[in-house]
């Protein structure tokens, strides 16, 4: 896992040194609807390690499900895109509507991947789990980093990460199964609200990543993508904690791992923010150099912002592993708030931030709250 977010981190790094601030926004709002529209593969992947967590002797019957479900997922979610790339290229302010449908052909692999990634963790396979996220990391920064130096553009950017998404198909494609598909609508109407848990917190989650292309000029939303490099770092740091802990979850559903998961990321994050407030200069050379100086004074708040999705991101997971759905209405929630704000008020790089920041803050304490209360509720209720 570690190696696959160096690898996105290594990427945004190069691309930030190779690309304009201007072009470099606009990337980084395409980078944001990749990761919005992988949502059916994150939800594919914790919906296929709950089930095989729960049912390890049915493990290679839903790997057969997944696999079907997740490329059908795929192939849709990217026709979508195709389909709509005219009219999110204009929203996003791109000279051309290929970026868009680059995306939604990275998007096939992508759930693919999520298949492998469920697989692997269900059975605690985390050598084989590792190697899926390695070749992901890899293959982002290597066929990402060789398109730009062959076309310093956003287009060629997204077209190597869609070429190198498929390296991780390439290496563990074993694990995925073909035929004896069972039980496949019951799997899929659980994808199908996983996915709805996931697009509402990746939508948070990504919100300045996209509105930051509308709201600022194309200057400022360069260096507002800069500055998230540091948001996705500190998000992603911890993740292992929610990859690891999530079918102890779904099998205990005990409020002692939801705690020591939650103080552990939110450990990390401690550690992150105050590492980039401590060392701000450095900081800003990981997120681009001197190109990028104006933005350095908020670079801690970025890394706040990310720790604090972070907590979001594992309360989402628990809730997902206790097929608990009331998170929903309060990221879309918190995500209208947010994008209201950011779009009426006059706001400059550090306004954007700050509403970002603040409503991750609530967001995350009003999710401990329900997600603590749920499970009470489920203890006096077994």
């Amino acid at each position: 896992m570690m190696v696959q977010n160096v690898g996105a981190y290594a990427f945004t790094l190069v691309a930030a040194r190779l690309l304009i601030p201007s072009s470099f926004g606009a990337l980084t709002a395409l980078l944001g609807v990749i990761l919005v529209a992988n949502v059916g593969s994150l939800a594919v992947q914790t919906t296929t390690a709950r089930r095989i967590a729960v049912s390890p002797g049915s493990a290679d019957r839903i790997a057969a499900t997944a696999t079907a479900v997740s490329l059908g997922m795929g192939a849709a979610v990217g026709g979508v895109l195709a389909v709509l790339s005219p009219f999110i290229a204009d929203i996003l302010q791109l000279d051309s509507a290929w970026p868009v449908v680059l995306c939604g052909a990275a998007v096939v692999p992508l759930t693919l991947m999520g298949a492998l990634a469920g697989i692997a963790q269900g059975q605690h396979r985390w050598t084989t789990l590792s190697v899926v996220y390695i070749t992901s990391g890899v293959g982002r920064i290597v066929f990402g980093t060789a398109a730009l130096l062959i076309s310093t553009t956003p287009t060629a950017a997204v077209a190597g990460i869609m070429v190198g998404a498929w390296l991780p198909i390439l290496v563990c494609g074993r694990l995925l199964r073909t035929g004896g598909v069972a039980g496949g609508r019951p799997y899929a109407w659980e994808v199908l609200a996983g996915s709805h848990a996931m697009l509402a917190y990746l939508v948070l989650s990504n919100l300045d990543a996209l509105l930051a292309r509308v709201a600022l000029d194309p200057h400022d939303s360069g260096l507002y993508g800069a500055g998230l490099i540091l948001t996705k770092a500190a998000l992603f740091l911890p993740q292992f904690v929610s990859i690891v802990a999530f079918p102890r979850l779904a099998r205990a559903r005990a409020d002692r791992a939801r705690r020591l998961a939650t103080l552990a990321v939110a450990i990390v994050g401690a550690c992150a923010t105050a590492a980039t407030a401590a060392l701000s200069g450095l900081a800003l050379v990981l997120v681009g150099g001197d190109q990028y100086a104006e933005v350095q004074p908020l670079l801690w708040l970025f890394a706040l912002e990310g720790s604090l999705l972070a907590i979001v991101q594992l309360l989402v997971f628990d809730a997902l592993a206790r097929r608990s759905h009331g998170i929903v209405a309060l990221l879309w929630v918190a995500s209208a708030v947010a994008a209201t704000l950011i779009l009426v008020l006059p706001l400059h790089v550090a306004g954007v931030v700050v509403v970002m920041v603040t409503t991750a803050a609530v967001v995350a304490l009003a999710a401990w709250v329900l997600s603590s209360r749920e499970a009470r509720q489920a203890a006096r209720n077994p």
